[in-house]
């Protein structure tokens, strides 16, 4: 392993912050790069580290019914001790979106699996019910460095032509992850819900191929005046650059200073980010989380119930591919905008569903439309602002997108312990859906765009 690969690593002492920019951006190097080997494994590893943020986001969903037995706690309770990972990650995504600018993807990456592994193997062992819930939302506040972080470091890494198909792509470890999830759950969950809970601790580990395989982001490194290590990784990826190029940087932002965000040109397209992905997360999170419990209320088994989930997963994935094909051919709103509409139209269909023929079509179009639309969100969102903002900018509406599912898992249970029908319930959450799809109209096309 290169040691200016280490997470640790420092600057090679290749430019200063006065330094004149007289060579290509990293951007302008990506246009022309081509997909290479270490491409795909650099992908790789970082499609694995989305299928283990996948899971523990509904890592315990399926076996809460052990929990809720365990502890004796009410649907209430039960909803904030899924959700407390989630909660926990809204804060952690901000504190760490202070060091993903400064001390670059891949440190952050790595330190936030390794501290969510020791926190979440501890609350799995926890006795009480208070330090379950305590120890998961520190884990949700160590977890929030990966989810905050993974795409924009992910599409820093890819050449121009294939960013929106190559991050679309990796969505897919949403359904992979949430696939394992069940099939852990099924096979495990019988013994304890605690042994699901112990081995998705022990995915953090992951963070060590993080170090082996994946190298620090370009665009971070020509952005700290690290050149020569910029070069270093381009040459990797296969890009022809002499080693003592000088990239040029664009210097709109301040270096990921929260203030930035609000600078004139900037403000408008930042709210707007926040404010979809609330939204569309509360639309997505809000009937997903509660899904098992909802098919069950409508006749269905536990074991019916968890793999429908499993076959909508399934079904998913056709919807990332379709996306992937159409975001690289379309752009990124229009096929959001479609794939936001046929998730309303399924979500809608399953809440007036008056058989199971209804029930499971109108859930297997949402699942496809939903997650497609999440892909290209994903990809779309890490876009929009510039190189010294991203991580910044990408840890507040990651931010949006946990409080929403944070606060909509509660919520949604109170609703239904107070008697509030799934019809009424599903109308909600989709009411949040239509915002979201009204939001992004004014958002600008990135498709085919260098990143700044």
């Amino acid at each position: 392993m290169n040691t200016h690969d280490s997470p640790a690593a420092s600057g090679d002492g290749v430019g200063t912050a006065g330094t004149p920019a007289t060579g290509p951006s990293v951007g302008d190097v990506c246009d022309t790069m081509v997909v290479s080997r270490r491409h795909v494994v650099a992908a790789a590893v970082l499609f694995i580290t989305f299928v283990i943020e996948a899971w523990e986001q509904v890592g315990l969903v399926y076996v809460s019914g052990g929990i809720a037995a365990d502890f004796g706690i009410s649907n209430t309770e039960l909803g904030w001790a899924l959700s407390a990972v989630a909660f926990g990650m809204v804060p952690g995504a901000l504190l760490w979106g202070v060091f993903i600018d400064r001390l670059g993807r891949r440190r952050v990456t790595v330190y936030s699996l390794l501290l969510y592994a020791a926190l979440a193997l501890l609350a799995g062992i926890s006795p009480e019910f208070w330090m379950f819930l305590i120890l998961r939302l520190l884990s949700g506040v160590a977890f929030g460095g990966v989810y905050a972080t993974t795409f924009p470091y992910f599409m820093e890494l890819l050449p121009t032509a294939w960013r929106g198909r190559g991050a679309v792509a990796l969505s897919i470890g949403f359904p992979v992850g949430t696939l394992l999830c069940i099939l852990v759950s099924q096979a495990l969950g019988p013994i304890s819900w605690r042994v699901v809970a112990i081995v998705a601790a022990l995915a953090g580990l992951w963070a060590f191929a993080v170090i082996r395989w994946v190298p620090e982001s370009p665009y971070w490194l020509a952005k700290q005046n690290r050149h020569r290590e910029a070069a270093r990784v381009l040459r990797g990826f296969g890009a022809a650059v002499p080693e003592d190029t000088l990239f040029r940087v664009d210097e709109q932002g301040a270096g990921g200073v929260v203030r930035g965000l609000f600078a004139p040109a900037i403000r408008r397209r930042f709210a707007l980010l926040v404010l979809v992905a609330f939204t569309f997360s509360w639309g997505y999170w809000g009937l997903q989380t509660w899904l098992p419990v909802l098919l069950e209320d409508r006749g269905m088994s536990v074991s019916g119930a968890l793999w429908f989930v499993a076959v909508s997963q399934l079904v998913s994935v056709p919807g990332y591919l379709l996306a992937a094909w159409l975001t690289g051919r379309y752009g990124r709103k229009k096929v959001f905008v479609g794939f936001v509409c046929g998730a309303v139209v399924g979500g809608v269909l399953f809440g007036l569903a008056t058989g199971p023929g209804q029930m499971y079509t109108g859930n297997l179009i949402l699942a496809f439309f939903s997650l497609g639309a999440w892909g290209i969100w994903n990809t779309w969102s890490g876009e929009i602002l510039p190189t010294s903002l991203r991580g910044r900018g990408y840890s507040f509406t990651t931010s949006a997108i946990l409080l929403a599912h944070s606060v909509s898992v509660p919520v949604i249970g109170a609703m239904m312990d107070n008697g509030v029908t799934a019809g009424v319930t599903i109308a909600s959450i989709m009411a949040f859906l239509i915002v979201a799809l009204l939001a992004v109209f004014p958002l600008p096309e990135t498709e085919g765009r260098a990143l700044d």
